[in-house]
C-alpha cells in the first residue's frame, strides 16, 4: 500500500470505521470520514487535521453523496481506497416488520454502498488500481432470528461484492467484504441495552447472548477487523478478490 493514497471511510467517525481510519493514517495515508452527524467526524478529524478530513453526508442519498466526494477530492486528490462501513441494525419478528424498517436496513447497509461505489469507481478506473473492501457482518454469510431485514440487507452486500469483483477483475480493482461477527462498538452496546429494556435481563446475561455464538467467547475488537480490512488494501492482496473474510472468533467456518 504506498503512502499518501487517499482513502475513504464511510461511518468512520466511531466504531470500526474510526479504527480502520487511525490504522490508514498510521500507515501515512490521507483520510476521508464520511459521517451523518457532522460533530462526530469533524472532532476527529481534528485530531489530526493534516491526515484526517471529514465530510457529512447519508450514504443512501446520492446528491449528498456526490457533494461530500467532491469536497473530499478537492481535499486530498481522487479515492483510490474506499470502505463502505456505514451501516445501521435494528431489530423486530418478522411479522412485526414493517415497511419503514425494511426500506431503512436495505437503503443504509446495501444501497449506501451501491450509491458511495458508483460515486468513486470512475477515478479508480482511470487510474487503473483502486481497493474497495465493504464492511458486511456475519448477518451476510449466515442468518440470525429477529435482524431479518439485516441480514437479507448484509447478504446483498455479499453479493454485491462477487459480482463487481468480476466485472473490475482486469481492471487493477479488486473488491471484498470483511464479515465481523458482534464487534465491540457503540452498535452491539445499544443492542445490549434494547435487551435489557425489553427482556429485564441483566447487561451481563445480555452481554453472554451476544458472546456465547463466538467460540473465542468474546466480542471482536474493532481494531481486529482494520487489521483485516488493511490487509485487503495492501499490494501483497493483489490477488484476492471477490471474497468475504469472517472475522468472527471461529463462528463462520
Amino acid at each position: 500500500m504506498s503512502i499518501g493514497r487517499h482513502a475513504l471511510v464511510t461511518g468512520g467517525g466511531q466504531g470500526i470505521g474510526a479504527a480502520v481510519a487511525w490504522a490508514m493514517v498510521a500507515k501515512g495515508m490521507r483520510v476521508t470520514i464520511l459521517g451523518r452527524r457532522p460533530e462526530v467526524v469533524q472532532a476527529m478529524a481534528g485530531r489530526d487535521p493534516d491526515n484526517l478530513f471529514a465530510v457529512t453526508a447519508d450514504v443512501s442519498n446520492p446528491d449528498q453523496v456526490k457533494a461530500a466526494i467532491q469536497q473530499a477530492e478537492s481535499h486530498f486528490g481522487p479515492v483510490e481506497v474506499l470502505i463502505n462501513n456505514a451501516g445501521q441494525a435494528q431489530s423486530a419478528p418478522f411479522l412485526k416488520m414493517d415497511l419503514t424498517l425494511w426500506h431503512q436496513m436495505l437503503a443504509v447497509n446495501l444501497t449506501g454502498t451501491m450509491i458511495c461505489t458508483q460515486a468513486v469507481l470512475p477515478a479508480m478506473l482511470q487510474a487503473g488500481w483502486g481497493r474497495i473492501v465493504n464492511v458486511a457482518s456475519t448477518a451476510g454469510q449466515i442468518g440470525y432470528a429477529y435482524v431479518s431485514a439485516y441480514c437479507a440487507a448484509k447478504h446483498g452486500v455479499v453479493g454485491l461484492t462477487k459480482s463487481l469483483a468480476l466485472e473490475l477483475a482486469t481492471k487493477g480493482i479488486t473488491v471484498n467484504a470483511v464479515c465481523p461477527g458482534f464487534t465491540e462498538t457503540d452498535l452491539v452496546r445499544e443492542s445490549i441495552d434494547r435487551v435489557v429494556a425489553k427482556t429485564g435481563r441483566t447487561p451481563e446475561q445480555a452481554m453472554a447472548e451476544f458472546v456465547k455464538t463466538n467460540p473465542q467467547g468474546r466480542l471482536v475488537q474493532p481494531e481486529q477487523v482494520a487489521d483485516a480490512v488493511m490487509w485487503l488494501c495492501s499490494d501483497g492482496a493483489s490477488a484476492i478478490t471477490g471474497q468475504s473474510i469472517s472475522v468472527s472468533g471461529g463462528e463462520v467456518m
